[in-house]
């Protein structure tokens, strides 16, 4: 497998976590206007407004939900893949003494050929650690030193 071919299965991978995402949120929005609909039915006093009032709050939860997964959506499209560099920027896939990642969204941990990356944004704890760095520096994390052995 090539980098290229690495590095769009894991951005493959980023992109697929993030739909499962949107589609449960898709589906409990879904829910809810169902919820909304059987409480318009009823008409048991105070009792009713309270329970549509709680609905509509979880519908403008998940709605702000829905809005933050289509930025990441946003944010992974960015992702270029197609570039090399021996400096750690966004679509760089770096391989640690301690973890491989993978700079792109935080997703966790991803899979290909029986090979374990971490999915890290740039803004993340350990991605601000990792931007701009480059094969064999080092850094401390959370008590550990990652030595950078490669990046591509």
């Amino acid at each position: 497998m090539t980098i290229i071919e690495l590095k769009f299965e894991l951005q493959q991978q980023c992109k697929d976590l993030v739909n499962e995402r949107y589609e449960r949120i898709q589906k409990t929005i879904s829910g809810i206007e169902e919820s909304l609909k059987s409480e318009d039915k009823c008409t048991s006093g105070d009792k009713h407004h309270t329970g549509r009032a709680m609905l509509q709050i979880e519908r403008e939860n998940a709605g702000n939900q829905l809005r933050e997964i289509e930025k990441v959506l946003r944010q992974v499209d960015k992702v270029d893949i197609s570039n090399t560099s021996k400096t750690i920027r966004l679509g760089s896939i770096i391989k640690t003494n301690h973890a491989n990642f993978f700079m792109s969204i935080s997703v966790g941990k991803l899979e290909v050929n029986r090979v374990f990356y971490l999915g890290v944004a740039p803004n993340s704890p350990i991605g601000l650690c990792l931007l701009g760095m480059s094969e064999g520096e080092q850094f401390n994390f959370n008590g550990k030193v990652y030595k950078i052995e490669k990046v591509v």
